[in-house]
């Protein structure tokens, strides 16, 4: 098949598991996939403002909160935003009940309430290593995702108090509190669309739960080594980890870039 397009999701798949870094081999494959002429797109939970590191490598078009906002260079390709007065009622709720809420405009903030697990939970899921702003006038801006941190007895609370939102766990500790609903796999076909390109066409490559419609939207779909069970089930290929150059190694065992070894970007 001749691919047009590669979705990466990006921590766990683009970016190294352990330490956060992009692998080396990482780069060079995406230079190569670029020089083909092949669309290069992230898919993350991050927010557009945590993705400098993508644009340094040269990604122009970004999947970002999840699906719920797309962008390609400074065109705004997708966008699904939630009400103000929802926005405004779920911080209610959540500084009363005392639960940490995080808000996905193209940047990233929250509400007042900073607990441990928050933290861990967003280490292990944006490589955040300290909290993100407090935002107390998010009621004025534009939303496109809310994550509500806390168990399945926290999340009964909300889905009781606002049965019209929905309530999608993609975390142990973590929930995306939606208006309307929101995939990664809604926002791969938005940027197909807008590309004019059909599924078949595109590859995937993805590490967690939240990467399942994505490889199951396109038409072929990888998973990382270090990928979750759930995930490889799916998946068309699995791959080596993120450690271990595994998108490197399946692009060119699947024969998309070049075999040779020692490919180096020139300068």
């Amino acid at each position: 098949m001749d691919y047009k397009i590669v979705f990466f999701d990006v921590d766990g798949t683009l970016v190294n598991y352990e330490d956060g870094r992009i692998e080396e081999s990482t780069r060079n494959a995406i230079e190569q996939l670029k020089n083909k002429g092949i669309h290069i797109v992230a898919a993350t939970g991050r927010p557009l403002s945590m993705c400098q590191d993508l644009r340094n490598i040269g990604i122009e078009t970004f999947i970002t909160a999840n699906g719920a906002y797309v962008k390609h260079q400074d065109q705004v390709i997708h966008k699904i935003p939630v009400a103000k007065e929802i926005v405004q009622a779920v911080k209610a709720f959540a500084d009363e009940n005392k639960q940490s809420l995080s808000f996905f405009t193209e940047q990233l903030s929250m509400n007042n309430v900073q607990e441990k697990e928050t933290l861990k939970a967003m280490q292990e899921t944006l490589s955040l290593q300290e909290f993100p702003v407090i935002n107390e006038d998010i009621v004025t801006q534009e939303v496109y995702l809310m994550c509500l941190y806390g168990n399945e007895d926290v999340e009964k609370k909300y889905t009781s108090t606002f049965p019209h939102l929905l309530f999608k766990r993609w975390h142990p500790y973590i929930t995306n509190v939606l208006q309307h609903d929101v995939s990664k796999s809604i926002a791969v076909q938005a940027v197909l669309d807008y590309f004019d390109l059909s599924p078949e066409e595109a590859l995937a490559f993805g590490d967690g739960d939240n990467d399942i419609d994505m490889l199951e939207q396109v038409g072929f779909g990888i998973a990382m080594g270090n990928g979750s069970e759930a995930l490889k089930n799916v998946a068309n290929y699995v791959t080596k980890k993120s450690t271990e150059d595994g998108i490197d190694y399946a692009l060119r065992e699947l024969q998309i870039i070049s075999n040779e070894k020692h490919f180096k970007i020139q300068h």
